[in-house]
Formats: C-alpha cells, structure tokens, sequence
C-alpha cells in the first residue's frame, strides 16, 4: 500500500513516518475524509473535499490546499490499481507544540488507499451508554480525534454487532460511529436533523437527495422499540439493513431495499475522475 505525504508518495506505507511532533499525533489536531474507491476512481469526491474544508474551517485550520489533496489522491490511485477499495484523505495541523496549542506550521497532507470487500446488506448494532455532545466544539466536523468511537466500537464488537449507537445529551437518537441511521415509523423513513449532533454524512445527504426522507429528532428509545425498518448509510457501508438492534430483532424491509436499489441505480453519476 503506497501513501502519498506532502507531495512525496511512498511505496510502503507500513515504514511512511511523519515526525514525531506533529499535532495529528500529539493531539488529534487534524481532520480526514474516507472516500470509496469504484474502478480506479472515487466516490463523491467534490462532497467530501467540500466537507474536508469544512471540518478544518471548524477546528481553525488554514492553509489546506485541494490543488495539493487532489494531486495525492491521483499519484496513490493511480498507483494502487483498486477495483474496489477505501481512499483516506487527512489532513493535521503539522509540526507543533507539545501542547495544545498549535504551531505555525504548514499543515501535514497525507493520503492512503487500500483494496477492501463490499460490506454485507445486513447488520447488528447496539446501543451505547455514552452520549454524543450536540454542543460540542467538534460537534459535525469530521476530525481524527476519534478515539470515543474507538471505545464504543469495541463495546459493539463485543456484542456481535459491527455499530454502536449514540443518543445525544438530550437522548435523542444520534448517530452511529462512522455512520447515519434512518428508520422507518409510521410508515414514514425519517433521519435525525443535523441539530441532533450528528456528522453531515456524505452518504446521508444523497440518501436525502435521491431517495428523501424526513428529518426529526425522536428518543433513541423510542425508536429502538418501534421502528419497524432500520438502516445505516456510511462510505463503505453504502445502505445496509440493521436486522438486529440490541436485543431486538427487525426485518429486511421494503424501504430499505428500495432505498438501496435508488442508491445502486445512481452511484455511477458520483463516481468520476479526480
């Protein structure tokens, strides 16, 4: 697996080292983007460079360059051939203080990519007891300081499900930890509104686009017992139906599978050259 960093690609980015000081590392000071790869080419690339701005507007870091992210997305695509594969794009604050002030550095571009599987159609997930903060200063910025998710994922595996869920402060539902959650009550599919706390996920907005749902904030309780369809969207995951939520099993419904047959009949249209 090749990484590109600051302009240099690498040809193995098990030995890529960045210093030791820089501010990704010593306090998460960075911001990333997770890309599928179709054919040699990404998935929403103009989305996710828009929201990578975004996230480092959000956090107060100048200075990121999309001529430079492109041109590394280019070199590490064209060098890894992928069929099917996940592109990183992060971004961090560079070299820096030990603290959490940051320096003023140039900010460190690194890309990766690496050849992965489809996801299955169908999961589990579980309910989490910590909460997303949805008045948070890293609330809908999509940073590496990831390391809340890390330990609710692995609570999640735990449980034989491969996502955990979030209620927010207020124990609306939230989110999942890579992922948006829509569901389907009362015969309507509806999605928690981005006042929610949620991440403004890429795959979410173009469920919203091209399939349409409504957006509301309800008890995470109250959809865990009631909502007869349930499923995640995310990068990798695309649509993929929840067929167990805790101990709660659902079915592989209509909606769902409508919803990916939409998502599957208009990818190509996102799917483009850098």
């Amino acid at each position: 697996m090749h990484a590109w960093i600051d302009g240099r690609l690498l040809p193995d980015a098990a030995t890529a080292a960045l210093p030791v000081t820089d501010h990704g590392v010593t306090v998460g000071d960075g911001v990333f983007e997770t890309m599928k790869v179709v054919e040699g080419e990404p998935f929403a690339l103009g989305p996710h460079l828009a929201r990578l701005q975004r996230s480092a507007a959000g956090i107060g870091l100048e200075g990121v360059d999309e001529a430079v992210v492109r041109q590394g997305i280019k070199e590490v695509l064209a060098a890894e051939h992928l069929v099917r594969g996940r592109l990183r794009v992060t971004v961090t604050g560079g070299p820096g203080p030990m603290g959490s002030g940051r320096g003023d550095a140039t900010p460190t571009v690194i890309v990766v990519a690496d050849p992965v599987t489809a996801s299955p159609e169908e999961t589990a997930i579980v309910t989490v007891p910590w909460v997303r903060n949805e008045r948070g200063a890293l609330t809908g910025l999509k940073t590496t300081s990831y390391a809340e998710n890390v330990v609710a994922l692995a609570e999640a595996r735990r449980h034989g499900a491969t996502e955990a869920i979030f209620a927010n402060t207020v124990g609306d539902l939230c989110e999942g930890t890579g992922s948006n959650i829509f569901y389907v009550l009362d015969g309507e599919l509806r999605t928690p509104t981005l006042a929610s706390g949620c991440l403004a996920g890429v795959s979410r907005g173009l469920v919203l686009e091209w399939y349409a749902a409504r957006e509301v904030d309800e008890p995470l309780e109250l959809v865990q017992q009631q909502a007869s369809e349930v499923f995640l969207v995310s990068t990798m995951r695309d649509v993929q139906a929840v067929t167990r939520w805790d101990a709660r099993d659902l079915p592989h419904g209509p909606v769902t599978q409508e919803a990916r047959e939409v998502w599957r009949r208009r990818e190509p249209e996102l799917v483009g050259e850098i």
